[in-house]
């Protein structure tokens, strides 16, 4: 692992920025990032023209680390149903860490309700990828309304992660993935 002189100051405000905006929410003090990464304001500042970029750019860097903690472990060996399955038990799974909050990227829109904000563009953004996959899969799948059925996975996705998160229900009894199952088995998927 690097030393933490060796990790460029904007990489750790977006590190921070991701810990301490997922732990607490987005409305964290831009001081208490700075104290997180270990560097003054004047820096931050420096490095983002304010806080709102800064969190975008956080958001954004996460995002192919978030897709593929999403994605088949052996896409080319899984069906199209399989990939869609493994999205809900990698949910379960991760709703079982003590620091688990929910979806970082549904936690944002929820939060800021600003659609024009720059980190709620960049949290649709992967919410709408997201919404994509599901879509793709279940055209591959032979579903007889991919996007009707992708809609209904993402509901149950945000439904449960942000459930999961606020620590109201527990994903580990298969509930979430069991609601998928029953929505592919509705739209025909193989």
């Amino acid at each position: 692992m690097a030393s933490t002189d060796k990790v460029s100051p904007r990489d750790r405000l977006l590190d921070a920025a991701a810990r301490l905006s997922y732990r607490d929410g987005v409305s964290v003090g831009i001081e208490a990032l700075c104290r997180e990464a270990g560097i003054s304001k004047r820096s931050m500042y420096q490095l983002f023209d304010s806080k709102d970029a800064m969190l975008a750019a956080s958001l954004e860097r996460r995002g192919p680390w978030y897709d593929a903690q999403l994605a088949h472990p052996d896409p080319e060996a899984a069906t199209p149903r399989e990939r869609i399955l493994y999205v809900f038990e990698r949910l379960a799974r991760a709703s079982l860490d003590a620091d688990y909050h929910g979806c970082p990227y549904l936690a944002v829109l929820v939060e800021l309700k600003n659609p024009e904000h720059p980190a709620s563009v960049v949290a649709r953004t992967v919410k709408e990828r997201l919404a994509a996959t599901f879509r793709a899969e279940a055209e591959r799948g032979g579903a007889r309304d991919p996007g009707l059925l992708a809609r209904q996975l993402v509901l149950v996705f945000d439904g449960a992660s942000a459930r999961a998160g606020a620590g109201v229900e527990r994903l580990d009894d298969g509930l979430a993935t069991t609601t998928a199952t029953a929505l592919l088995d509705a739209a025909g998927m193989e």
